[in-house]
């Protein structure tokens, strides 16, 4: 059962466009999970070696980066998403920019 929660949590983040960020709670509601966000992160954490989903499209629901600034998850997920063209300012983005809108 978890698994196959996994796999829709994996599959919206997966559709989550270059370029555009979501929130956990709105990929917890895309994948029929209601307000189950924290779950999403859990789930993200358990990608396989090699996978090709885009974890780093997904933010707190203020934008933020969850991970703490300055440590090395939060410099790979900031690089990423300038490379895709986010701007990011003090560990945030401007959803009302780049929020993805399905």
């Amino acid at each position: 059962m978890e698994e196959s929660k996994d796999q829709k949590i994996w599959q919206v983040v997966l559709s989550i466009p270059k370029g555009k960020v979501a929130s956990y709670g709105q990929v917890a509601k895309m994948a029929g999970l209601g307000r189950q966000a924290r779950y999403i992160g859990r789930a993200l954490g358990k990608l396989p070696a090699g996978h090709q989903i885009p974890w780093y499209r997904v933010l707190r629901s203020n934008g933020q980066i969850a991970f703490p600034e300055g440590s090395e998850q939060f410099e790979k997920q900031k690089t990423k998403l300038e490379q895709e063209g986010v701007k990011v300012e003090r560990g945030r983005v401007k959803l009302n920019v780049h929020q993805w809108r399905p």
